[in-house]
């Protein structure tokens, strides 16, 4: 018994060890070369962010990409077709360009570096459990399935495509994973592939709700995070900027006007009406330098904005996404220039 519990121990340690390692590599080997900023904000400092954030939130939006990616997999395949490690190696290899580039804005911020770390931490663990189902008795399953899909593999790739959509504006934690579960329940016919589904996916996001709801009890004590955002614009009248739905006009400065936005996805839709109406940013949360992913037909097409730090395939899809650092005030230019394919402007 206690040679069995030494190997046991020694399996969880060697496991912790292996999910660990690439923070220490990132840690170690994507330091960049700290760079001074004598600019100084418009803004007053209860409305900045660290200028480094905008490339650090990548990484919390490449787990939502992830699940884009994969909702687009199964919604004609299986689970297996999805690549689980690639996206894995993808996460900590952008994290490490990140971290690099962060250097020379003021560097990373350690507390929102922890808490990347540990989502990325749990990400990886996740797929790595979901690999290791899905590339064995996941695929024995659709082996006995056969090639005609089950209704829970429609039901299924439909959840996964909400739970996509819903993670550009709301976190994970308050998606309604039992719905789900219960969802599947209720769909599940005497099929074996729907009988497995109904398993494998029901434990999956029973196992998520009680996560969920111990983080989110977490949140509530800690306090959530801002969910709005102060920028400065010229070009629009303040009359206009008013009319705008989701843009609150603060005050006028020499500099340009002061307007406070939503965040995440939101901000992202909102700076696409601004920017056709006219409007060029000054300075968003007190910088102006912001990271924007775009998406283009070839790897590595850089077209004329910005300096593209880094560039990934897209599971699912036929094309690839850039990561483009730009200068805030060329922001409003890329989001006119037809030609380039905007997907999401990382707010701090």
């Amino acid at each position: 018994m206690i040679r069995w519990l030494g190997l046991l121990l020694l399996g969880a340690a060697l496991l912790v060890a292996a999910l660990l390692s690439p923070v220490g590599y990132v840690e170690l080997a994507c330091r960049g070369t700290p760079l001074g900023d004598d600019r100084a904000p418009i803004l007053p400092p209860e409305h900045r962010r660290p200028e480094s954030n905008t490339l650090l939130t990548y990484p919390e939006w490449h787990i939502v990409h992830a699940y884009e990616d994969y909702a687009a997999v199964i919604r004609t395949g299986d689970p297996q077709d999805y690549r689980f490690l690639p996206t894995i190696g993808d996460f900590w290899s952008s994290l490490c360009t990140l971290s690099r580039a962060s250097a020379g804005h003021g560097g990373g911020n350690p507390e929102y570096q922890r808490m990347v770390y540990v989502i990325g931490v749990s990400f990886t663990a996740e797929l790595l459990l979901k690999a290791t189902y899905e590339e064995t008795l996941g695929r024995a399953a659709t082996w006995i399935r056969g090639s005609e899909r089950a209704s829970l593999d429609d039901l299924s790739a439909r959840q996964a495509t909400d739970y996509a959509t819903f993670l550009q504006q709301v976190p994970w934690y308050l998606w309604p994973f039992r719905e789900d579960a219960e969802a599947l329940d209720a769909a599940a016919t005497g099929a074996f592939r729907d009988r497995e589904r109904r398993l494998a996916l029901g434990l999956e996001y029973r196992a998520k709700a009680a996560y969920a709801g111990a983080i989110a009890a977490a949140v509530e004590r800690t306090g959530h995070d801002e969910v709005t955002m102060r920028s400065i614009v010229r070009g629009l009248p303040v009359e206009k900027l008013s009319a705008i739905e989701g843009v609150e006009v603060i005050q006028r400065r020499p500099e340009g006007i002061e307007i406070e936005t939503p965040r995440y996805r939101a901000f992202t839709d909102l700076a696409r009406v601004l920017a056709a109406q006219g409007a060029d940013f000054v300075e968003i949360a007190g910088n102006d330098d912001i990271l924007v992913t775009t998406l283009g037909a070839q790897a590595g097409d850089e077209a004329a904005h910005g300096t593209v730090l880094a560039t990934l395939a897209r599971q699912g899809h036929s094309d690839w996404r850039s990561l483009r650092l730009l200068s805030v005030a060329d922001l409003s230019d890329l989001l006119r220039d037809g030609s380039v394919a905007v997907e999401h402007i990382h707010d701090y």
